[in-house]
Order: structure tokens, then sequence, then C-alpha cells
């Protein structure tokens, strides 16, 4: 699986924004894709030292549909907290 199979986005927020002062970053990343994969693909793409990764999965939430009377349901995504080593950065954000 190559880096742009793994990382599928970085997660845009304010909390996000937060964590990047302390060098962790969060991605949305493929489902199948595994702690090994995310670290090897975030190295590669970057240029930059991982120390840990973690991940979680989140269930899309039930959105109700306007003009019809059923419901709908946003797509489950996995995401990916990921930091960095020492004083690396990844310069995309930063800017």
């Amino acid at each position: 699986m190559s880096e742009r199979q793994v990382l599928l986005r970085p997660v845009i927020s304010e909390k996000s924004y937060a964590l990047m002062d302390e060098g962790t970053y969060v991605f949305v990343v493929d489902k199948s894709a595994n702690k090994i994969q995310i670290r090897s693909a975030v190295e590669d793409a970057f240029g930059v030292r991982v120390e840990s990764v973690n991940t979680l999965n989140r269930k899309g939430k039930r959105k109700r549909q306007r003009r019809l009377a059923t419901f709908g349901k946003r797509p489950d995504t996995k995401r990916a907290i990921v930091r960095l080593v020492g004083d690396d950065r990844i310069e995309l954000f930063e800017g």
C-alpha cells in the first residue's frame, strides 16, 4: 500500500491545531492500514521521524434526509494521531 493510499487527508480542527504545537498531527487514514504502514507513510511523505502512532475508528453519524422521511449515514472513518520525534515538524501545516 503506498503512502497516498494510506494517508487520505489531514484533520483540520481547533483541537488538531492545538496538538500541532506539541508535535502531534491527526490524519484520516485507510480503514485497513495498520500502525506500521501509517508510520512508514508519514516518514516517507514528509521526511520526518515518527515517535508513536495511535489509531481510532469512528462510526459515522446518522443523518436525517430533509425531503424524505428516511435516514442516511455518514461513512465510518479511521483516524491516526501521529507524534513526531523532538523538533520535527511537518511544514505543510506550519505555513
